[in-house]
């Protein structure tokens, strides 16, 4: 089924709001396990009041994927270079819709003249950023008590690696 991928709005956060909560919550139990508390305090900042704020925010770069009149996936770039949000309805899982959100993603990342991006993946997409070229550096524990596998991915159009292991999250210029 086919797809478009535009900018989020504010107006897009009630509708993004549920699909956060539904990928987190129907997609991801490898993660959570069903653990009541690990998806309170991981769906604590998922409503529509905190996502329209995220939008906003002048630092982030926030698209949807729409699907007729119904959003069904989210994404965010940080001014850091953090892929903070990936995530899909789990009806649109396996049909292209997250490849495109990220190449979107990595496109804007580019044109801001980021050299790398960077994720905190759950254990349920690390096939998919590992999938799309992005390596594994190691785990982090999130906030809420799961997990995750930290992946970056360097922008350069020669596919080359950052210049040092230190800076690759650094997205400044260096001379």
């Amino acid at each position: 089924m086919s797809f478009d991928i535009r900018p989020a709005v504010p107006q897009d956060a009630t509708a993004a709001c549920a699909v956060l909560r539904r990928s987190i919550e129907e997609c991801c139990g490898l993660d959570h396990h069903g653990d009541a508390a690990i998806l309170a305090a991981w769906l604590g900042n998922k409503t529509p009041k905190t996502v329209s704020a995220w939008f906003e925010s002048p630092t982030n770069y926030s698209l949807v994927a729409v699907r007729g009149e119904a959003v069904v996936g989210v994404a965010l770039l940080t001014g850091a270079g953090k892929l903070a949000l990936c995530y899909l309805a789990p009806e649109a899982m396996g049909q292209g819709t997250g490849k495109a959100l990220l190449a979107r993603i990595e496109q804007q990342a580019l044109a801001l003249g980021m050299k790398t991006v960077f994720l905190h993946s759950t254990a349920t997409a690390e096939g998919f950023f590992a999938g799309q070229g992005y390596r594994r550096d190691g785990q982090v524990r999130a906030p809420y008590g799961i997990d995750t596998v930290l992946f970056w991915k360097p922008l350069a159009a020669d596919g080359s690696a950052p210049d040092s292991q230190r800076k690759r999250f650094c997205n400044c210029s260096s001379a």
